[in-house]
C-alpha cells in the first residue's frame, strides 16, 4: 500500500485549485494545510502539493527521469467522461485527445490529462 506522494509545485494557489478539484471529485478529502502546502487523503494514502523553498525550476517535465504520471481509479466510464469534460475549466488539458478514451489501448478506458505545471494524471474507468 502506498503511504503518500509529495509533489513540489511552483505555484501553490494554482496547484491547490487544480489538484484540489481533481482529488475532491475522485473522493479524496482535504487532510493537512500549512503555509507552503496542502494534502488530500483517501483511506491510508495521501498526496501532498508543496511549494518548497528548495525547489529548482518552474515546471515539472514528465518526459525527464522521475515521475511520468499518477493513475487513479476514477469510477465508471460515464464518470471518467464527466471528469474529462470538466477538466479544462479547472486547469487540466487533455493529452492524446484524438485517441480518447482508448489512448492506453482498446481494452483500457481512461482520460489522460496534464495540468498547468506539467503533471500528468490518468483517470481509469472501472
Amino acid at each position: 500500500m502506498l503511504h503518500h506522494v509529495e509533489l513540489w509545485v511552483p505555484d501553490l494557489p494554482r496547484a491547490v485549485a487544480e489538484w484540489g478539484w481533481l482529488f475532491e471529485r475522485l473522493g479524496w478529502a482535504p487532510y493537512q494545510e500549512w503555509e507552503r502546502g496542502r494534502s488530500w487523503r483517501r483511506g491510508e494514502t495521501y498526496v501532498v502539493v508543496e511549494r518548497s523553498e528548495a525547489l529548482s525550476g518552474d515546471r515539472h517535465d514528465r518526459m525527464r527521469p522521475g515521475l511520468n504520471h499518477l493513475a487513479f481509479h476514477a469510477g465508471s466510464r460515464a464518470e471518467v467522461d464527466a471528469l474529462a469534460q470538466a477538466a479544462p475549466a479547472r486547469g487540466w488539458q487533455p493529452l492524446f485527445p484524438e485517441r480518447y478514451p482508448y489512448a492506453g489501448g482498446p481494452d483500457h478506458y481512461a482520460a489522460y490529462l496534464i495540468n498547468s505545471d506539467g503533471f500528468e494524471v490518468e483517470l481509469v474507468a472501472a
